[in-house]
């Protein structure tokens, strides 16, 4: 039987658009257009400038016969060019492929052809790895667009394209009548995962996914300025080539704020950019956050302001948490993948833990926490039976999360894509338990979980231990082989400038904390390897103890 709501009310221009991140770029240009959209050294656009070099850019990629389904791959910081790209190349119907900066020439060549890249545009900076990946290519219709970033004052690279992109801007016309996407579910942008043990798979993400997770950010993680009624000012500080910086620029544009783009990270720089543009907002990973607590007071620059921070990647440890609040930073820890656009679950401060002491108050604000609004579902579950685990906060099961913030799938590969949706939800491969509060909480990476005689340790437990040691500035513990046990905990160590603790006094302070099957029993002091979001590269730790 037909219903009388679906008989002649129909889908129309006037009562349907297709949601995209583009209306609100749209928007800032009506509404915020004399206001500042970005900040990058000495150079200050407003959101109208910013909407006229996009609209240009857009132009300039169609005269170049670039459209709707092409790729164009872009090897940057966080300077003006990626901030712009992020939203031009969909302006122009192409979809935007954001590169890792640090990541080899071999990988930088798998992804342009993987990805079937028409157009790359890259810092001349990055000109020694990429000129090896263009010679593997080898593609003479590849288009190559130099970006010469002399801000910093820091040497220009060498020029290994046909234009600038100053120069390639003035190719196209402000006047460029762009399109909205027709479809929601059109690629947005193809944002490719580590690929620590294999080539890292293509993440098609959508405009659609993009719009929500943009909006669910504003909603969420109160985006306004320093006192009621002013503008947020964000520090960009996660690469926007990494989940497009987490989709702020996108959400940035809905209230009109100001990115600070940030080149190079040091605690020094992050200071002073919050001191000097009176920042309210940013995002990092822990490795981030003890950057700043971990700064000398030659860096450190005062602020009496309220500064709001997301962090996510690898679980903070409590220690971490407690000394940022105590600095004066605002923190919401979020758990979230590429998959998944990014932050799509949030550590929701209850009231009443207000009432709880300092350090139980700091363990409840490490876990991973609730869904977004924006995403539908999630749950923590046996990912053989797909029976959600006990809320009991003990059984490990793994994340699964469904609903519009999850990607298309991944590009070209048929066979990983019907793996991480395998019964209708997507799978994350992170070990978390639920607890009776609703919250979950990140137990490990199922790579990660080191099995010692028989017994499970989590990794993060035991990492969050070493981190309240006063010496450790970083750590990673990773599974080590043993002829009795099988595997045991080993546990690589960073340390503050200045300290030098014994291995046998690390394991000690574990033993003081920890069961005793669970203390390393190998201690490496040594600078730890990290991706350029900070986040510690374990797979490397563990390659040392692949036969």
């Amino acid at each position: 039987m037909t219903s009388p709501y679906d008989n002649g009310l129909d889908r129309c221009d006037a009562n349907y658009a297709p949601l995209t991140p583009l209306s609100f770029f749209r928007r800032a240009r009506d509404v915020f257009g004399q206001r500042p959209a970005y900040v990058y050294g000495k150079t200050r656009r407003s959101w109208g400038e910013v909407y006229e070099r996009c609209v240009r850019f857009a132009g300039a990629l169609a005269a170049s016969g670039i459209g709707k389904g092409d790729t164009v791959a872009i090897i940057a910081p966080n300077i003006p060019e990626i901030f712009e790209a992020t939203f031009a190349v969909p302006m122009s119907g192409a979809v935007l492929n954001p590169i890792n900066i640090r990541l080899d020439a071999e990988t930088i060549a798998f992804i342009l052809k993987h990805g079937e890249a028409k157009v790359l545009i890259t810092d001349t900076r990055f000109a020694p790895q990429v000129s090896k990946a263009l010679k593997a290519v080898d593609d003479p219709e590849l288009l190559v667009i130099d970006i010469v970033d002399l801000e910093t004052g820091e040497p220009e690279g060498e020029r290994l394209g046909s234009t600038d992109y100053e120069a390639f801007l003035q190719k196209g016309d402000a006047t460029h009548q762009w399109s909205m996407p027709l479809d929601e579910w059109d690629a947005i942008s193809l944002n490719y995962t580590s690929g620590t043990t294999s080539d890292p798979k293509g993440v098609v993400v959508h405009h659609r996914g993009a719009y929500l997770v943009a909006m669910g950010t504003v909603a969420a993680w109160p985006m306004t300025g320093e006192r009621p009624g002013d503008f947020p000012v964000h520090m960009s500080v996660v690469p926007l080539f990494h989940c497009n910086g987490w989709g702020h620029a996108w959400a940035l544009a809905i209230v009109g704020g100001m990115t600070v783009l940030v080149r190079n990270i040091t605690g020094a720089a992050l200071y002073d950019n919050i001191a000097r543009h009176r920042v309210t907002h940013f995002n990092g990973a822990p490795t981030v956050l003890s950057m700043l607590i971990n700064a000398d007071d030659a860096e450190r620059r005062s602020f009496d302001w309220r500064v709001r921070v997301y962090t996510a990647a690898a679980p903070p440890p409590p220690s971490v948490l407690e000394a940022m609040s105590s600095a004066g930073f605002e923190l919401t820890h979020v758990y979230g993948l590429t998959e998944t656009y990014g932050h799509v679950v949030e550590c929701l401060v209850q009231e009443e833990w207000a009432d709880l002491d300092q350090d139980m108050r700091a363990q409840m604000k490490a876990r991973q926490g609730v869904r977004y609004a924006m995403l539908e579902d999630a749950m923590v579950a046996d990912p053989e039976t797909m029976e959600p685990v006990p809320a009991d906060g003990e059984t490990m099961g793994e994340i699964m999360m469904r609903g519009n913030v999850v990607m298309k799938g991944y590009l070209k590969n048929p066979k990983a894509t019907e793996a991480a949706f395998a019964g209708g939800w997507f799978h994350s491969g992170d070990l978390a338990v639920m607890h009776p509060s609703g919250y979950l909480q990140i137990k490990d990476r199922s790579k990660d979980i080191i099995i010692s005689g028989g017994e499970n340790i989590s990794s993060v437990e035991v990492e969050g231990v070493l981190y309240r040691h006063e010496d450790v500035l970083a750590a990673a513990v990773v599974a080590k082989p043993d002829e009795k046990w099988g595997e045991t905990p080993c546990a690589f160590v960073e340390l503050k400038p200045g300290r030098n603790p014994t291995e046998a006094e690390i394991i000690a302070f574990c033993r003081e904390h920890l069961a005793g099957f669970k203390c390393p029993k190998t201690v490496i002091f040594e600078e730890l390897p990290k991706t350029s979001t900070g986040k510690i590269q374990k797979f490397v730790l563990r390659d040392r103890f692949r036969s």
